[in-house]
Parts: C-alpha cells; structure tokens; sequence
C-alpha cells in the first residue's frame, strides 16, 4: 500500500500517489508492482525487504543515483513490552521523501495526521523527514517514562519498606520474568537509537544547503536521541541492579529455609539419640523394670530438644 502527500501552506495533504505534486510516499508493506511503479517514477532502485535486514552500515547508509538512503530500527506495537522492531528505509531524493515499512509504528500515524490538521512549518522532503524522526524520538521518550515508571515499581516491590513481611509473599519469579522483558524492551530501544544516531550524523552534510531552523531541529534531534541514550544506560544499569537484587533475595530465602532444616535436625538428634537407646533389647537395662522409668525417658528427650533450641535462640542463630 502507498500513501501519498503533497504539501498545503505547510502542511500534509493525502494525494494520489501518481500525482505530480506528492512529496512523501509512504509504502506500507508494499508489493513488487507498487515498488516497480514508484523505482520507474522517481528514476530510483528501491532497496529489497531483505536488503533492509542487512546490518552493514554501507548497506544501511548510502547515496545512489542522487537519492540518499538511510535505515534505521524502529520499534513498533510499544504498548506492552513485546515490542517488534523492524528496519526502516528513508529515501531523500530532490527534496522530496520516501520510506518504505513493514511495520506500522505509532509516529507514522501521529505524525501525518497532526501534520494535516497543523502547520508544523514544512517545507520540503527533508523538513518531512526531521518532523518524522523527532516524532520517533518523541515516542521512543514515552517508551522509556512508562518503563521508568514500572521499573520503579518493580524496585519498590524487592525492597519493601516493612522488610521481611513485604516480602515474604513475594513472587520473585514473576519479578525476574518482569526483568527481564524490561530489559529486552530497554536493548531494542537502545538498538533503535543507536540507529537513528546514525542516520542523524549521515543526513547531517546533506542538509547544509538548508535554513538555519532546520539545521537547528537537526541538532536538536540529535541532542535528544544522545540524552536517551545516556538515560537508557542508567535504566540498565537499574535493571542489572535490580536483577542481581532479586537473586538474591530468593538465595536469602533458601539459605533461611535450609537453616530451619539443619536447626530442626540438631534440635531432634538429642531426643533420637534417647529414643535409640532405649529401642535397644539387652536384658540388663535398669530402667525397664523402673516405675518412673518411661516419664524419664520422655522428660530425658524433650529436655534434650529444649536445650538446644534455647541455645540457638540465645546466639540468635533462628
């Protein structure tokens, strides 16, 4: 499918995609005839869905036959932290822009219909795809606030205020499993920007021609994906913290109940070690003929648990 815009005092209008005056197309998951329609158009190759997978640089950043083209991941279905992301060509050529997706990321949906309804000041191929990116960018921010914000959650449930007792129903492998979707979510992105950095320093030379607002949003963009990434580090660092937290408070939690086995086995070896003795069949025992002789033997045993249960509780080893 091929979406198709044209510019109206300095905003997006839908056109057809055959129309003289387009300056964005947008191909969604097109098929080969709508690529072969546009490549005869716009006098260009279009690059391939396998040829945009490919992680060379040289492949992803590259100028041919007077269009300069540029793919980055973009993360989409960002809602929950399941995110897809798939790699995005932009296509430059005579000032005008075409990207090619396979994937409907939600600033490719926010973008041109708020640039329907407000003069968001473009002008060109190029101040369409500035607009574009920060819309990316600006997504790309929300991501990291809502993860921020269940990341923190996250830390306030493993460490509790009220110590044990906040934690002693405390479900750490639904915990590590939050972890870590948090922290595939947080290496896409920084996959993402990595990226988008990319394309920013690439398209960078190309825009020198142009005003000094766009070179100024230029810059701007490329502020704002490098204080992501610098933000993006310290979450991960968090979620490695938290993770390494969270470990250990389930070894804690073992270590504790393997502590209530070993003092329970110490506290009845005393009384079995009785009990043995007097399971024992020898015809000269005195106490078996003893009236007193069996509220000794189980006084003897319970004294026997007794004391080194107290002991334990002294040294405060329970």
């Amino acid at each position: 499918m091929i979406r198709a815009y044209e510019l109206l005092g300095e905003k997006l209008k839908p056109v057809s995609a055959r129309a003289e005056t387009v300056v964005w197309w947008d191909l969604f998951n097109p098929d080969r005839e709508e690529e072969t329609e546009l490549e005869q158009q716009l006098k260009l190759e279009l690059p391939t869905r396998d040829e945009m997978q490919e992680i060379e640089i040289s492949s992803r950043l590259y100028s041919e036959d007077g269009g300069h083209f540029m793919t980055a991941l973009i993360p989409s279905h960002t809602d929950a932290d399941d995110a897809v992301i798939q790699p995005i060509t932009f296509i430059l050529s005579d000032h005008r822009l075409v990207t090619i997706r396979y994937t409907e990321p939600r600033a490719f949906t926010t973008f041109p219909q708020r640039a329907e309804k407000t003069s968001l000041g473009l002008t060109s191929g190029e101040t369409i795809l500035l607009g574009l990116l920060e819309a990316v960018v600006d997504r790309l921010a929300d991501i990291l606030e809502r993860a921020g914000r269940e990341i923190d959650a996250i830390s306030r449930s493993v460490f509790g205020q009220k110590g044990r007792e906040a934690r002693k129903d405390a479900n750490y492998k639904a915990t590590l499993e939050e972890l870590g979707r948090k922290g595939d979510l947080t290496s896409n992105i920084r996959d993402s920007l990595a990226t988008l950095e990319r394309v920013l320093a690439f398209l960078g030379p190309k825009l020198t021609q142009t005003s000094k607002e766009v070179r100024d949003q230029l810059k701007a963009l490329v502020s704002d994906v490098r204080s992501l990434t610098d933000h993006l580090g310290f979450m991960a660092q968090k979620i490695t913290f938290l993770l390494d937290a969270t470990l250990g408070l389930i070894n804690i939690e073992q270590n504790a109940i393997i502590k209530i086995f070993s003092v329970a086995a110490v506290v009845f070896l005393p009384p079995t070690l009785v009990a043995s003795l007097y399971g024992m069949n020898f015809e000269f025992m005195p106490e078996l003929k003893w009236t007193l002789g069996y509220p000794f033997a189980i006084g003897l045993m319970i004294l026997s648990a007794v004391l080194p249960y107290f002991y334990f509780k002294r040294r405060g080893w329970l």
